[in-house]
């Protein structure tokens, strides 16, 4: 598995009541040169995620979650973080008995990564690990170029802001001068500006790119 060195060493959560469950999902991932973090219950996630600060994760992560648990079930778990916006960064793998299979389905047609049933295959398991691993981290790049974007606009005067919603509609710098009252050439400074400011070299690639942050925006 390869991923941006930059975002930091991945982790994965393990949330499981059974402390010979966790201690053997920890054995396994530390074979395949994996770090991992363990709680007996939702209840200590819980509070572990609140205590991070924001934004988070942000390194690569992952969440391997029992379903049953006492107390804070692994599926309200689930819910509230989902209500926190903490997917796809976390991407979240269930755990499950033979009983729990329909919910764990139904829980990944919510937005669950996947689920394993117990007991599981180990190589199989960590390879779906990797792979939440890998979608947490393009996930994690997609708000970092959100957040890049989101100073670049701030950096926009309100003239260039009124420029550049012209630009990506695809209007003529005449049109554009007509409509602001300026001249041509000052329309054409203004557009040089924008396209140095949000590092671009069109008008094209200017409304892709704040296409992909709005996506990025609403993905969480």
């Amino acid at each position: 598995m390869s991923l941006d060195p930059s975002l930091g060493i991945p982790v994965v959560y393990l949330v499981d009541d059974e402390d010979v469950v966790r201690d053997a999902l920890a054995w396994l991932l530390r074979s395949r040169r994996l770090l991992s973090e363990g709680f007996a219950s939702a209840e200590a996630f819980e509070a572990y995620v609140a205590a991070r600060p924001s934004p988070w994760p942000s390194a690569p992560s992952c969440l391997l979650l029992d379903v049953r648990m006492p107390g804070t079930s692994g599926l309200v778990l689930f819910e509230r973080l989902v209500e926190r916006g903490l997917l796809p960064a976390l991407p979240v793998i269930f755990l499950t008995g033979h009983g729990d299979v329909p919910t764990a389905v139904a829980a990944v047609k919510r937005g669950a990564f996947d689920f394993v049933e117990k007991p599981f295959s180990n190589n199989a398991l960590v390879d779906r690990v990797e792979l939440a691993l890998q979608l947490s981290a393009q996930a994690l790049l997609q708000r970092r170029a959100g957040n890049a974007t989101a100073r670049a606009l701030a950096e926009l005067t309100e003239r260039e802001r009124e420029v550049m919603r012209r630009v990506i509609e695809g209007r003529l710098n005449k049109l554009i001068a007509d409509e602001l009252q300026i001249s041509v050439r000052t329309v054409e400074v203004h557009r040089a500006r924008i396209f140095d400011k949000m590092n671009v070299k069109s008008a094209v690639e200017l409304a892709n790119l704040l296409r992909g942050s709005d996506a990025a925006a609403e993905g969480g």
